[in-house]
């Protein structure tokens, strides 16, 4: 068994049995009348919990109307970027993550052991149903993250880094390489080049991070005149992060994945997106029809940008995310400065019944930054 899908229990098992076996629940897409009821006993535990714990969650609960959906207040990920707040003591603390690069506003969230493993599992359980834990099965890894420096604590290093447990690597590159003092510099050469150099290896090559990263490689190979790679059968690409800072450079998901197979000879059904944040670690991962469905172990919806009042399916609002599984600091229920809209699981078609959504863009132009609006610093003049 991968270590990631070993068992890992709540803080405190008497006060949140239903977290337990909702997070235990290993059918990442399972669905129905009783995961619903178990969902909602869990919301409860997990709000009685942060009441109890935080001073700042309290206050909020207490104003929040009994029929709000799991009468669960709303948090917006900016306030974690201009506050410290946690439900436990600060020697429980197992990691500090946070979400902008070398400048700028950062989100700081802080993980006990439950929170962080369960949210790992979550990603393994997920990374198994679609057959991507090969223990038995070496690959090349290509980073567009950063490369693990001293005091680097960034969520996307944690995560591409983290993802490299699923396949033992025989080699590994960077695309945002350690410069020293604390600085990354993009290094598209050194990505054109491992990518050759993949190409004459008989591993498969798993590519994680940053799409407009791989873009600009691609772009790269093509301006250096390069004929199309054939990486070996069975590689994988896993993006995640966006193109922020980078949209008027923006290309759809569809052409980018189109590039991919056609410069790298790998097939579109193994080229998937994902969306997370450090402020909710609860991972969405492409289906095959490359939609991001919701796991069991969180709801999704959309909220209108006026209100923030719930909106039908297909209407665009900002992106609601809600889950019990953290007990380190009161983020089960999230509006991110994401813009979405929300569908059901019916409606893809991939046979996944979890509701699904389309991330629209950001809301607005703000100067909060995050992992990928640093990271997009680094590409100026570069592509």
């Amino acid at each position: 068994m991968n270590p990631h899908l070993a068992p890992v229990g709540v803080p405190d098992p008497a006060a949140l049995p239903h977290v337990q076996r909702l997070c235990d629940l290993a059918d990442p897409y399972t669905r129905g009348p009783a995961e619903d009821e178990l969902f909602a006993a869990a919301m409860a535990e997990i709000n009685a919990w942060h009441t109890e714990r935080s001073p700042f969650f309290r206050s909020l609960y207490e104003a929040t109307p009994p029929a709000h959906p799991y009468r669960t207040p709303l948090v917006h990920a900016n306030f974690f970027k201009r506050h410290e707040v946690v439900s436990i003591p600060r020697d429980e603390v197992e990691l500090r993550l946070t979400s902008s690069g070398t400048t700028g506003q950062k989100s700081q969230m802080f993980f006990d052991r439950w929170t962080i493993r369960s949210a790992q599992r979550m990603v393994a359980r997920i990374f198994e149903r679609n057959g991507w834990i090969t223990p038995e099965q070496e690959v090349n890894y290509l980073l567009y993250s950063y490369e693990p420096a001293p005091a680097l604590d960034l969520g996307t290093a944690f995560t591409d880094n983290y993802l490299c447990d699923f396949a033992p690597a025989r080699g590994v590159a960077y695309a945002l390489r350690d410069t020293g003092g604390g600085s990354h510099e993009f290094d598209p050469f050194g990505c054109v080049a491992a990518l050759r150099r993949f190409e004459r290896d008989d591993a498969p090559v798993r590519i994680l991070g940053f799409p407009a990263f791989l873009f600009f490689t691609l772009e790269r190979m093509r301006a250096m005149g390069l004929p199309p790679l054939r990486l070996p059968e069975g590689s994988l690409v896993v993006l995640g992060g966006g193109w922020k800072g980078h949209a008027d450079r923006r290309i759809g998901k569809e052409e980018l994945y189109a590039r991919v197979t056609e410069q790298l000879g790998i097939p579109g059904e193994r080229v998937r997106d994902t969306f997370g944040s450090v402020e909710h670690c609860v991972p969405y991962v492409e289906c095959d029809h490359h939609r991001l469905h919701a796991p069991v172990w969180s709801r999704v919806g959309a909220r209108s940008t006026r209100t923030l009042e719930p909106l039908p399916y297909g209407e665009t609002g900002f992106l609601h995310l809600v889950s019990p599984y953290i007990t380190s600091v009161p983020a089960q229920s999230v509006v991110m400065g994401d813009l979405a809209s929300v569908h059901p699981g019916d409606a893809c078609g991939c046979g996944l019944g979890t509701d699904w959504f389309t991330v629209h863009g950001r809301a607005g132009v703000s100067r909060n930054r995050s992992c990928a609006v640093a990271a997009a610093e680094l590409m100026k003049g570069m592509s």
